[in-house]
């Protein structure tokens, strides 16, 4: 009976969690906090439904955001963004497997973990890990990993970003850069500002495009039949990015429709950080295990450290 009882109250604190974020009265950090909160001292069965419902959610919400841009940002942005995510791709993906090889983490999880970081975290390992033939526990261990990093991320790079006053275009380029999944430079970004998070939206999906084609090669240099993962909700964003800069110009009537799709996208992204948050538990940290956990921290200080440098000095700028 106690346990049925425990059981009862941490789903209710769990559909008390989603409502609260969904309602406006805490922002995207509170709200994943609240959710590692819940993940790390509670004993709940949700982890793995979390993370389904945040995939699904996470693109319906960066399809939402899409209403609230602008085309010409969008265009600039992503055309000046695509040069830069090709090359820090390159590098993280060939530092990453370097780092592996050094700490001896097992090949199919360091690649991963490289894939992660080097272009949009969890997506980018759910798409390849079908690819390499990866086992449950090292696509666990590879998102797990991703997951904690996520999380600290979206709490330190605005303090960061303000203690150096950087500009929230500056900003929204780093996180794009710098964050490994979308849904936290979408968070970090709607924290700082919003040209931030515009800019850090759109770079990051440009990145996130890179999944294609890096899938493809690695299938066909491999010999795999697996499906490849094609992220459509990019181009659905576009798609809203367009219909917002140029509808209403025709009918007035619109921009008020956009702008609740925009604010519906924002609330959207606020479930999907609490529900990343129940995701990782204590089991979660305790699988990832020490060497890719360094593996995954040095990769993601070395990228974070050089794209910060490289902005404030002025070498990357949009």
């Amino acid at each position: 009976m106690a346990q049925a009882m425990l059981e009862d109250m941490v789903r209710n604190l769990f559909y008390i969690g989603i409502i609260v974020s969904a309602s406006g009265l805490i922002g995207p950090p509170f709200a994943l906090a609240a959710g590692l909160v819940f993940g790390l001292t509670t004993v709940h069965h949700f982890h793995v439904e979390s993370r389904q419902l945040s995939k699904f959610l996470l693109q319906a919400a960066v399809v939402c955001l899409g209403f609230g841009m602008n085309l010409k940002e969008v265009v600039h942005a992503g055309r000046s963004g695509f040069l830069y995510t090709a090359i820090s791709i390159t590098f993280v993906l060939s530092l990453g497997v370097l780092l592996g090889k050094l700490l001896r983490v097992e090949k199919t999880q360091s690649l991963l973990i490289a894939v992660g970081t080097a272009i949009c975290g969890g997506s980018a390992i759910a798409a390849m890990g079908p690819v390499l033939d990866a086992g449950e526990e090292e696509m666990g261990v590879s998102l797990g990993t991703v997951f904690v990093l996520n999380s600290v991320a979206l709490l330190l790079f605005p303090l960061i970003g303000w203690s150096m006053h950087l500009t929230q275009t500056q900003f929204g380029l780093w996180a794009a850069l710098a964050i490994h999944d979308t849904s936290s430079v979408v968070g970090a970004g709607a924290k700082y500002g919003a040209t931030a998070l515009a800019v850090g939206t759109t770079v990051k999906l440009a990145r996130a495009l890179w999944i294609v084609p890096l899938a493809i090669a690695t299938a066909t240099l491999r010999k795999s039949k697996s499906k490849i993962y094609w992220p459509w909700f990019i181009l659905y964003f576009c798609v809203a990015a367009v219909l917002a800069s140029y509808v209403p110009r025709y009918l007035p009537q619109t921009m008020g429709i956009f702008a609740a799709l925009n604010r519906l996208g924002k609330s959207a992204l606020t479930v999907v950080l609490f529900l990343i948050g129940t995701g990782i538990t204590r089991n979660t940290l305790k699988e990832v295990g020490v060497r890719p956990l360094i593996q995954g921290v040095t990769l993601w200080i070395v990228v974070a450290s050089i794209s910060l440098w490289a902005i404030h000095a002025g070498w990357i700028a949009l």
